[in-house]
């Protein structure tokens, strides 16, 4: 694809994952988008064939270029936790996962300290692709201690989900810790996302922590960057105060 192609494809792809698009998901005309973004018809085309291959846009005859709903927006409170599954799900979508690693290793240096384990610990290792519409939405990677891993089977990864056995086997997750960044796509994410290598990667790493407020469970998910978005409302901000919205943390 030419450079204006790709230009014109990334720009489209933020506007699909803002949700800026017209009623029923319908964008403009091929014409409109040259206009647009000054190219050709040709160009614009090329550039929605290429969001095509990805499952972001269809063609309907006679009707124009229409967003598929392969992008899902979740909504996030403030001292509330959703999996993305829920935002797929109120889609019309389920989400299929597949694991592709699973078994026990010894915990990497960062797992010891994000889990606060002792050293020479050994924990559960699993990876996994998630899709939805077969096409991939995330790479998944979750490590549990070893303690209370177990009895989690590669079934049970893949078929209900780690965190979900835990709770089911008398784990209850009582907080979850957050953090939200961005990255990009190496060659064994590239493979297993079916994506270019350097491509856009929202990384959302999470911490579960037990009753006694001790770590459970660490994942790191890494959604494409095209196909999933987290939206966050924040009330009660005084702009007289500060120039800084809510939300931002300052170094």
């Amino acid at each position: 694809m030419t450079g204006r192609a790709a230009t014109v494809a990334q720009q489209l792809r933020e506007r699909i994952a803002l949700g800026d698009v017209g009623t029923g998901g319908a964008l403009e005309s091929e014409a409109a988008l040259g206009a647009r973004f000054g190219v050709s018809r040709v160009t614009v085309r090329r550039a929605l064939q290429e969001l095509r291959d990805q499952q972001l846009v269809e063609s309907r005859p006679g009707a124009g270029w229409f967003v598929t709903g392969g992008t899902f927006h979740q909504p996030l409170a403030v001292g509330t936790f959703r999996h993305a599954e829920s935002a797929v799900e109120s889609a019309g979508k389920t989400v299929v996962r597949r694991v592709v690693e699973f078994g026990f290793v010894p915990a990497p240096p960062a797992v010891t300290d994000a889990l606060d384990l002792d050293g020479d610990t050994d924990v559960l290792a699993s990876t996994s692709v998630r899709s939805v519409d077969d096409a991939p939405l995330d790479l998944v990677q979750e490590w549990v201690p070893a303690g209370l891993a177990v009895s989690i089977s590669r079934r049970d990864a893949q078929e209900v989900g780690i965190w979900a056995t835990l709770q089911r086997q008398g784990h209850p997750v009582r907080t979850v810790r957050q953090t939200v960044t961005a990255t990009i796509a190496t060659d064994g994410d590239a493979d297993l996302l079916g994506t270019a290598v350097g491509s856009a990667l929202l990384l959302v790493r999470r911490i579960a922590l037990g009753a006694d407020d001790a770590p459970m469970a660490l994942s790191d998910h890494r959604y494409l960057a095209h196909r999933f978005s987290l939206e966050v409302e924040f009330r009660g901000w005084s702009g007289g105060t500060s120039d800084d919205p809510p939300g931002l943390r300052t170094t």
